[in-house]
């Protein structure tokens, strides 16, 4: 057993023992889970993927004269202004009305990079607010407050997606290619964050984690956060969707080069986040998940074109492109920048160890709620 703090006293000492998910991985395969608990303090993990549940909460500041901001657009891509008189929140799957390549993603990696953006509001007159509409071109440094709120990042075991169908079906997962052709997967396998904390042990509200280059933290469960699903015996992996994190993180400390928007055919504008954690080598049972390997990774092949479960792949398989669905073998494609995210693992790692990340203690267990269930 350790504890955090310890484990913190040794990172900032230079004492620590930090390995990546790869490294620690490839120790317990040659000296044993029981070495990699004993000697290991910190493995680092990364994941870089869509995550289309995201946006930034931005405040402009104040008119003169003050102005209620009821409809605001930049870069003619609508935000939401709803909240209070100059508080906004732009979802990265806003598109504009003249162009739907184009949206919240594309404004947000916009400012990241120090570029102006049209910034207009609109809003009806009040004794207390009676401006009634303002237009600038704004910076990032133009603004008040600019962070990311993210509902839903870093799901757990995704679905594969397929097509049974005889037309091309284009998808969130990308355009797949009729009667069984391809197969579409999202996730970095065995370096995933919660790949190697199934069971949430060390992963909670208040977690630290390294966020598009910066400093970010888990906020609250994410949106479809779902524990009741059949988890393989031998890791406590999820078969399929499970956990997802809410998460928070400053505009400013993110670098833009590990942030990307993306125009997918057919569905519209996402973004690309990378996101890498830490994760403390507590007890026996956190080193265990930690010997998790692709083949280990269980998920389901999920038929866009009848709503089913078609069948079950490992990430090796997915990997490896050895993916055989009733017999018909189908080409596996990544919708996930996997050798992007080995970078980030190792980037973070430098971090643990040069001591500018330390560890943090989560100040209360996911799930808080953890109910999945359609609207009927």
């Amino acid at each position: 057993m350790k504890t955090i703090n310890e484990i913190n006293k040794k990172i900032k000492e230079g004492k620590a023992i930090v390995l990546t998910a790869t490294e620690a991985k490839l120790l317990a395969e040659e000296e044993g889970t029981k070495t990699l608990a004993e000697k290991v303090d910190v493995v680092t993990t990364a994941t870089f993927s869509p995550m289309c549940s995201s946006g930034v909460f931005i405040n402009p500041g104040h008119t003169s004269p003050h102005m209620k901001m009821q409809k605001v657009t930049l870069d003619g891509v609508e935000a939401y202004g709803g909240i209070a008189t100059a508080d906004i929140y732009l979802g990265v799957t806003q598109e504009s009305r003249e162009d739907s390549r184009f949206g919240g993603a594309h404004v947000i990696k916009k400012l990241l990079d120090g570029e102006k953006v049209e910034f207009q509001a609109f809003g009806k007159p009040t004794d207390c607010y009676p401006k009634t509409e303002f237009r600038k071109s704004i910076t990032l440094e133009d603004l008040n407050q600019a962070y990311f709120y993210n509902p839903r990042n870093c799901y757990q075991n995704y679905n594969a997606a397929y097509n049974s169908s005889e037309k091309e079906l284009r998808t969130y997962m990308g355009i797949l290619q009729p009667n069984g052709q391809t197969i579409h997967y999202a996730g970095s396998g065995e370096i995933s964050p919660l790949i190697n904390d199934p069971l949430l042990e060390t992963i909670g509200v208040g977690t630290k984690i390294f966020f598009c280059g910066g400093e970010g933290f888990i906020s609250w469960e994410g949106t479809q956060f779902n524990m009741d699903v059949e988890r393989d015996d031998k890791t406590n992996l999820p078969i399929g969707p499970s956990a997802t994190l809410a998460i928070t993180a400053e505009m400013r400390s993110v670098d833009p080069r590990l942030i990307s928007p993306i125009y997918i055919p057919g569905y519209g504008v996402s973004i690309y986040l990378s996101i890498g954690m830490a994760i403390p080598v507590i007890n026996s049972d956190v080193a265990k998940a930690l010997t998790i390997r692709n083949r280990d990774i269980i998920t389901n092949v999920h038929d866009y074109a009848t709503g089913k479960t078609v069948s079950r792949v490992n990430y090796d398989e997915l990997i490896n492109n050895e993916v055989y669905v009733n017999g018909k073998r189908a080409l596996t494609r990544t919708m996930s920048r996997i050798n992007e995210s080995y970078s980030v693992m190792e980037t973070l790692k430098a971090k643990v160890l040069d001591g500018s990340f330390v560890i943090t203690e989560p100040v209360r267990k996911l799930p808080v709620f953890g109910k999945c269930t359609p609207i009927e």
